[in-house]
């Protein structure tokens, strides 16, 4: 589970083919095939004992037989073979091998095994890795290597294309050939009983051959590492996903709504946002978003300009740019005034800029250059219909060169069919994303768009929380205990409340009663009016049944409602078991919206978090979002903004716009409650009212389960939350000094730290003298994901009582967890006073606790302070050669 000895698998030297054949049809013959005409450098060694010769190539009975051990091997051998013959390559040395062959799942060997089993045990003790068993195969076109038995190879490119389905890539790779599609790699995983969609991504995300993945997924078993690897390869290349299944079946029964909201299908898609990637839903729209992604600039800003030769294709490039939630660029006046110069006063001023069909090639790229100049658009969509008078390829010859100059997006259309080829293929080879139809190229920028507001969240820094209650996580804890001691699983509003509670949710003053009496005297106790609620764990919607009653202003209003609820519950649902009633003090906030905040399980990607329309209506209202926690402010900003419900958050007419903090701190702590309670498996807040005033719990429920059964609290969660036990209080310089990891809220304090850096140790740390830190360089130092890498900051109050970062000691692990590079830096003014050592020792002893074997570091040559200070604490030190650098490494 990790990318050791990929290298072999993915860049190969030489292959084994075990199981060739000369059979006609025959697995082991297709592939042999494949892989003498694929045009393969190295040496290819088929193996079959029943042949001296196949292919032209001596055949070798054996493993064993072979000249040396190749890079790879490939197995197309029936499946009780596949154990013995893992065995044998790992004998033999060989680090990486292809199973073709299918069965293993559910044959059994002589011990009772699976042969899945029995050949993942042969494979361990020599680290042999397994792509498969049943997977369609392995290309990678720039080595001519096709080991797999589809009948079309792939074209050399820089795409990736990794899939869980062995029956999509021969189709696939048929039509991505005539498309000129080409492929750094094309990787079948089939059971991807080894290596899996996280290895892979791993290893992708450092291939410098590889500028875009494309992911074909049908299912995840492992979402923490999932996760934790597609974060990293986000970060550095485009990854896009397609995923099929979207309308299975929905999650199983949920006792509350929060878990009937939260289906599979957007549960992955919270997860594919969250982790800075691009979902398609077509096979056309993987390749096109794949090329509209390689080619086009980065998004700065989402405005849309829109040139054309006609009238008809712009506005059907408008009418899909608003239909898709798209923003088209108002164009500024100047923009507007040098158009008219441009095109004559027969040009009405409007943001779709309507050339005319008679338009020459020099008007499109005067008018292009215009627009690319306007502060006040972001991209540029120019389409081109075919013209009696205009040669297409003319048009394309002046527009290509605004590409590399330009700083904004340029996308293209040629409207058409062969007469638009040659401009087609000339917008492509100058890295000009090319559609065919208006519709095709607006919603290529919408890909763009959506990438783009994904890796936002990716990157952006969160405001600190300041203000927002701490969670007495021990009293949360206390009761849930004392609950699941008693048997409750399914918590009443009265229990769940307490629990909400401890980490300071605002809900309104509710109590439980037995019976009726003691209804009459919680009411008398709150004070009048007040609601009365029936309390049964069997029936999800109390309103069905009347079991909800408003307004009550007396006790003897109370007693009857009481007694009528508790009636009707015996009368319509006669198994249902009754737990008494809560009492609530009636809210009167007339411009309050009713929401629902909550959480549920999803049975892959753990537990996670859900927002939307409230009220009685909220399914059939059916406007909500999913998100994953852990959420800081600006995830949950995003999970409340993508609901339709947020629009009229913002106010309107008269209504006054809600506390978005505290909508956003309530349901951050939602977020931390369900991170730090592992028992806690659903959660309703229904209705949560949110106003100008605030927010505030209606109505809530919870479901528990031991924590045994819905796992420990970080191996549930697909996210590895802030390992808040890692931090540490030390005295340093007659005061406490908190260690601890960083976190994204640490972005202010760190910029902080950076400019109190001097240019000499900021070029001791990078390398490099930089001047500021970008936001995107903010962001990748401050999230960080912690099951792959530790940032350590000391910091202390300053006496403004402002938090700040007087060091930084960080360490990056290999996917292996064999090496771990680290970094110290200390600020400038506070050096020679033990925080280096302090920092360094806090790195090291982290890297002990994970089972790391190495830290390595490197440092020039005139930072003798931070090599002197290793080298007591166990380090060597020797240069590398390259100017004079100096590697630091100790072994653990």
């Amino acid at each position: 589970m990790s990318i050791r000895n990929l290298a072999h698998l993915f860049a190969p030297g030489s292959v084994a083919l075990i199981g060739a054949s000369a059979r006609s049809g025959s697995l082991g013959a297709t592939v042999l095939e494949n892989l003498l005409a694929g045009g393969f450098k190295g040496d290819i060694w088929p193996v079959n004992p029943h042949y001296q010769e196949l292919g032209g190539r001596r055949c070798y009975a054996s493993v064993a037989a072979l000249p040396q051990a190749p890079a790879l091997a490939v197995i197309c051998t029936p499946a009780p073979t596949i154990p013995a013959i893992v065995r044998q390559l790992g004998e033999r040395g060989i680090r990486a091998a292809v199973v073709l062959s299918s069965g293993l799942r559910d044959g059994r060997d002589e011990r009772g095994r699976s042969l899945r089993q029995a050949m993942l045990d042969a494979a361990h003790p020599y680290l042999l890795r397994l792509l498969g068993p049943d997977s369609a195969g392995l290309l990678v076109p720039g080595l001519g290597l096709h080991a797999s038995a589809a009948p079309s190879g792939a074209l050399p490119g820089r795409i990736a294309f990794v899939s869980q389905s062995g029956a999509l890539m021969s189709g696939v790779l048929d039509w991505a050939r005539t498309r000129g599609i080409g492929f750094s790699h094309f990787i079948a995983l089939g059971e991807a009983a080894d290596v899996d969609l996280g290895d892979v991504l791993d290893y992708l995300a450092g291939d410098g051959a590889t500028s875009a993945i494309l992911l074909y997924v049908q299912d995840l078993r492992y979402a923490r590492k999932f996760m934790s690897a597609a974060r990293s390869a986000a970060r550095s290349k485009p990854v896009l996903v397609l995923k099929a299944g979207r309308a299975d079946g929905g999650a199983a029964a949920a006792a509350s709504e929060s878990g009937a909201l939260a289906q599979p299908d957007d549960v992955f898609d919270a997860a594919i946002r969250r982790a800075g990637m691009l979902r398609v839903f077509t096979t056309e729209q993987l390749f096109s978003a794949a090329e509209t992604l390689a080619y086009a600039r980065a998004l700065h800003g989402e405005r849309l300009a829109i040139v054309s030769n006609g009238a008809g294709p712009g506005v059907l490039a408008r009418d899909a740019l608003a239909h898709g939630g798209g923003v088209e660029a108002q164009l500024s006046e100047s923009s507007s005034g040098r158009l008219e110069a441009l095109l004559g006063r027969g040009w009405r001023r409007a943001n779709l800029v309507t050339l005319g069909a008679g338009a020459l090639p020099a008007h499109y790229r005067e008018s292009m250059e215009i627009l690319l100049q306007d502060p006040q658009v972001d991209a540029v969509l120019v389409i081109h219909s075919p013209s009696a008078t205009v040669a297409s390829r003319a048009v394309a010859e002046a527009i290509a060169p605004l590409v590399e100059s330009a700083s904004k997006t340029i996308l293209s259309c040629w409207l058409g069919g062969a007469s638009m080829l040659e401009a087609r293929a000339l917008a492509s080879s100058a890295r000009l994303p090319a559609y065919r139809t208006p519709e095709d190229a607006v919603a290529g920028f919408m890909q763009l768009v959506h990438y783009r507001r994904n890796q936002n969240l990716l990157m952006q820094v969160p405001p600190s929380m300041a203000g927002t209650v701490a969670p007495d996580r021990a009293a949360a804890r206390a009761l849930v205990r004392e609950a699941l001691a008693r048997g409750r699983t399914l918590l009443s509003d009265p229990e769940t409340k307490a629990i909400l509670r401890t980490y300071g949710l605002a809900v309104v003053e509710t109590r439980a009663a037995l019976d009726v009496d003691e209804a009459v005297q919680a009411a008398q106790n709150i004070g009048y009016p007040v609601a009365v609620k029936i309390i049964t764990p069997d029936v999800m919607h109390k309103s069905d049944f009347g079991g909800v009653t408003l307004d009550l202003d007396s006790a003897q209003g109370v007693r009857a409602a009481a007694a009528r609820m508790r009636r009707r519950l015996g009368e319509l649902f006669p198994q249902a078991r009754f737990d008494g009633y809560s009492v609530q003090a009636m809210v009167r906030r007339s411009n309050a919206h009713e929401l629902i905040a909550g959480a549920a399980l999803d049975p892959v990607f753990g537990p996670v978090i859900v927002f939307g329309q409230g009220g009685v209506t909220v399914e059939v209202a059916d406007d909500h979002s999913v998100g994953l926690p852990p959420l800081n402010l600006v995830l949950a900003r995003d999970l409340v903004g993508r609901t339709r419900v947020a629009r009229l958050l913002a106010g309107y007419r008269n209504r006054p716009a809600v506390n978005m903090d505290a909508l956003l701190a309530a349901l951050v702590q939602v977020s931390r409650m369900v991170s730090d309670i592992p028992e806690i498996v659903e959660l309703d807040l229904n209705p949560l009212l949110a106003d100008a005033n605030g927010a505030v719990v209606l109505d809530a429920r919870m479901r528990l389960a031991l924590a045994g059964r819905s796992g420990s609290t970080l191996d549930r969660l697909a996210i590895r939350p802030y390992p808040r036990e890692l931090e540490e209080t030390v005295a340093w310089n007659g005061a406490p000094l908190l260690l601890r990891p960083i976190r994204p809220e640490d972005g202010p304090a760190h910029l902080a730290f950076f400019d109190a850096l001097t240019p000499d140790d900021v070029r001791y740390r990078m390398f490099v003298r930089i001047r500021e830190l970008q936001p995107s360089q903010l962001a990748r130092f401050t999230q960080i994901d912690y099951d792959r890498e530790m940032a350590f900051i000391a910091t202390r109050r300053n006496a403004d009582g402002v938090a700040e970062t007087l060091a930084v000691g960080r360490v990056v692990a290999d996917p292996d967890n064999i090496t771990a590079e680290f970094a110290v830096t200390v600020r400038s003014d506070l050096k020679g006073m033990g925080l280096g050592k302090m920092m360094m020792e806090k790195l090291i002893a982290y890297c002990r606790s994970r089972g790391t074997r190495e830290i390595v570091g490197e440092a020039l040559p005139q930072n003798s302070r931070i090599t002197g200070m290793v080298k007591k604490l166990g380090f060597t030190v020797s240069s590398t050669g390259l100017e004079g650098m100096r590697e630091m490494k100790l072994v653990l």
